[in-house]
């Protein structure tokens, strides 16, 4: 019998981590519960986790420097923030960086469910697609080299302004071989992206 999804919630409140792990758990979800990003990070449970609920705002670092941490390490997982500081540039920026959705507190407990529900269905299709290390290889080497080299740039966290200025591209010209880069790569998200490099041994010195 196939073992349910684990959920990974950090929030420094007690009261919204027990609230979080009593509703996750009511609908069958395996839970783990953190008072912060630091907590979770040597934790064994997390590369296996399909979903992170995740404050934005938490002592030692915030969610959204755990969130590159994690892309760092090559952690793929799809992550929630939630927050009761949200803004129009700080949700943009964990957008941007692959978070699989965005929610303000007081959120409904159905939000959050069906937040998570497609978290988890994203990533478990992702996990179970034919994605090989020789399919992988084979769409890598169908890539221009130039694409490659900006795939391996772009998945090492570098912004597009950053990529062009070591290239002597502009910026257009970046996000069209990104484009390209994801289309062939056949990845529906940049996580996807993240974890095929990954997969690839791909690094950007």
């Amino acid at each position: 019998m196939t073992e349910s999804p684990i959920i990974l919630v950090v929030d420094d409140e007690p009261l919204i981590r027990q609230a979080l792990d009593t509703l996750l758990r009511s609908v069958g979800y395996r839970v783990r519960v953190f008072a912060t990003a630091l907590d979770l990070y040597e934790d064994e449970c997390l590369p296996q986790a399909s979903c992170l609920i995740l404050d934005i705002r938490l002592p030692f670092t915030s969610g959204l420097d755990f969130q590159q941490k994690l892309t760092d390490r090559g952690v793929v997982v799809p992550i929630i923030f939630v927050t009761a500081h949200g803004d129009i540039p700080m949700t943009v920026r964990a957008m941007k960086a692959g978070a699989a959705d965005f929610l303000s507190k007081p959120f409904r407990d159905q939000d959050i469910l069906d937040s998570v529900a497609s978290a988890v269905e994203k990533h478990q299709a992702f996990l179970g697609s034919s994605r090989t290390e020789a399919d992988l290889k084979s769409r890598y080497t169908q890539l221009s080299p130039r694409e490659q080299q900006i795939m391996a740039m772009a998945t090492a966290g570098l912004m597009n302004k950053q990529i062009a200025g070591e290239l002597g591209l502009s910026e257009i010209t970046v996000k069209i071989h990104r484009g390209k880069v994801s289309r062939k790569m056949n990845a529906k998200t940049f996580a996807d992206l993240v974890k095929m490099a990954e997969l690839l041994g791909l690094s950007h010195r």
